[in-house]
């Protein structure tokens, strides 16, 4: 008698391999978690396409799923969800629905703020509206586009297809030359690197800069806004005084076109003159030097009161005979006035 122990184990085996793959493959399935959790719950305007068993998770790893969702206070929805246990969230943690898959399955992000950590939410709490922000409707955007489709002639899109191919048909060449010229372009940008790095540290320096004179920046601000103000309840004086400004600016240059003749004349004239002084320079710095003591001289015949007075100090003359010219004293005086 052949024993059946063999083909029995062997039937064994392989009925426990497949219980325990089914029963992973329907936890992966049903989205099932084993293990301690905790409960909290949270409120959204809206919840479109979110149901229980969806993933609950932070930082794009699962750390829960959603457990129930049910209408409150008329028109608002409430998510309970489960997190594993361990995992603490802060009072100001955020709650986004966002997509799992392009089939419209959702999944609840919660996104822990950049600040200093706020005191654990206790197990059941309810995160308010101020902290949730509902996904992307879908509906809504598309609807938005609805005028223009509405819009759009199938005729008229086929022709503008048909312009641009008509247009791009034979400039194969112009083409290829354009994507070259922007492959080397990007190339450029590309080699720069070290230089528009430089450029966006320049630029941060100056916006740290300009930040952190903001009060005199918008000082500044304050004050051009007073003075466009000022200008603008001044414009019914400042449109005429422009305007009497232009008819000033016409007259005052017909009065160069007119005075442009004798003006060229008086530049010639004063070249000369000034040729003339510089070939006299000599004698006008021999007549220079004699000035101050000819006015000294002058002041002295005022310095008794605001009259002048003169005095006779020397008389005289000459006589020319054949023998040369002869010099005849008739006065002389040498009182110290009358010194030289």
């Amino acid at each position: 008698m052949t024993s059946i122990w063999g083909p029995l184990v062997k039937l064994s085996v392989y009925t426990v391999t497949i219980f325990v793959a089914t029963a992973l493959l329907l936890m992966v399935i049903v989205n099932g978690r084993t293990g301690e959790s905790e409960t909290f719950h949270a409120v959204f305007e809206d919840a479109s396409c979110v149901a229980p068993n969806d993933n609950v998770k932070i930082a794009g790893v699962t750390a829960g799923k959603v457990s129930d969702v049910r209408v409150v206070d008329r028109n608002r929805a409430e998510d309970e969800f489960t997190l594993d246990k361990g995992i603490e969230l802060p009072e100001t943690v955020r709650i986004e629905i966002e997509y799992e898959n392009l089939i419209g399955d959702r999944y609840l992000d919660l996104q822990r703020p950049q600040q200093p950590e706020a005191p654990a939410l206790e197990p059941g709490s309810t995160i308010g509206l101020d902290r949730t922000k509902p996904a992307l409707n879908l509906t809504v955007l598309f609807g938005g586009f609805k005028p223009l489709f509405q819009a759009l002639e199938p005729d008229q899109v086929n022709r503008f297809a048909e312009d641009v191919l008509q247009t791009l048909q034979g400039e194969r060449g112009t083409v290829d030359q354009l994507v070259q010229q922007t492959a080397s372009l990007t190339n450029t940008i590309a080699d720069r690197d070290t230089v528009i790095g430089q450029l966006v540290d320049d630029l941060n320096v100056v916006l740290g800069t300009v930040s952190s004179r903001d009060s005199e920046l918008s000082s500044l601000l304050l004050q051009l806004q007073r003075f466009v103000t000022g200008l603008s309840e001044d414009r019914d004086v400042i449109g005429p005084a422009i305007t009497s400004i232009s008819q000033l600016t016409q007259s005052v240059a017909g009065l160069l076109v007119d005075a442009r003749g004798p003006l060229e004349d008086d530049i010639v004239a004063l070249g000369e003159l000034a040729t003339h002084l510089d070939r006299g320079k000599g004698a006008i710095a021999d007549e220079l030097a004699v000035i101050p003591q000819l006015l000294g001289r002058i002041n002295r015949t005022a310095s008794y009161g605001s009259w002048f007075q003169f005095y006779l100090c020397d008389m005289g003359g000459s006589l020319t005979s054949g023998g040369g010219r002869t010099g005849i004293t008739a006065y002389s005086n040498t009182a110290e006035r009358c010194s030289r």
